[in-house]
């Protein structure tokens, strides 16, 4: 039995799940967010929990029960607390500003860098060489804060671009005079 797929996922009383065929909907207090789930997990949706069963003990399945109930649980935790990334700017000259449904990032570029705030995400500067990024979706979260870091990644000379809050750059010692 996986010992992800095995254990239920509880709801809070805020919380509203329902099941449409293969996707899985879950409604709160931050929003609402929808998953398809793998076709070989039946999903069982009791009064305060959800639980997953899996037709056999094939490695496929077993794979996909846990999968299936981690999606799930992200899915409540997101649309209760909600999941956020924090990133740093380091780099003279380097900054971003939100304006509006758009991240405005000052990069080093000849041009300043636009990137549209997808829908269910929020982006906030409260300093100009931080940003976070908030959401209810946690693949979403994750993603929009990588591609926001993949405009500059920080580089190991200087260490100047975007990283994340609390990421340590390996530091290389560049090159030395004769």
């Amino acid at each position: 039995m996986s010992r992800i797929g095995a254990n239920p996922v509880l709801i809070p009383e805020n919380v509203e799940v329902s099941l449409d065929g293969r996707v899985v909907t879950v409604k709160g207090p931050n929003g609402e967010v929808s998953q398809t789930l793998p076709e070989e997990i039946s999903v069982e949706i009791e009064e305060d929990s959800v639980r997953f069963v899996r037709p056999s003990d094939d490695a496929r399945d077993k794979a996909m029960h846990g999968l299936s109930r981690s999606l799930v649980a992200n899915m409540v935790e997101g649309v209760t607390d909600g999941f956020a990334k924090s990133l740093e700017i380091v780099g003279v000259g380097y900054r971003a500003e939100t304006r509006g449904n758009t991240v405005v990032l000052q990069l080093g570029f000849s041009h300043p860098v636009e990137f549209e705030i997808p829908e269910g995400i929020e982006v906030r500067t409260p300093e100009p060489t931080r940003i976070e990024v908030s959401g209810a979706d946690k693949q979403l979260v994750g993603q929009v804060a990588a591609e926001l870091r993949g405009f500059r990644p920080a580089e190991p000379y200087k260490g100047k671009g975007i990283r994340y809050e609390g990421e340590h750059i390996r530091r290389k010692a560049g090159k030395t005079g004769v």
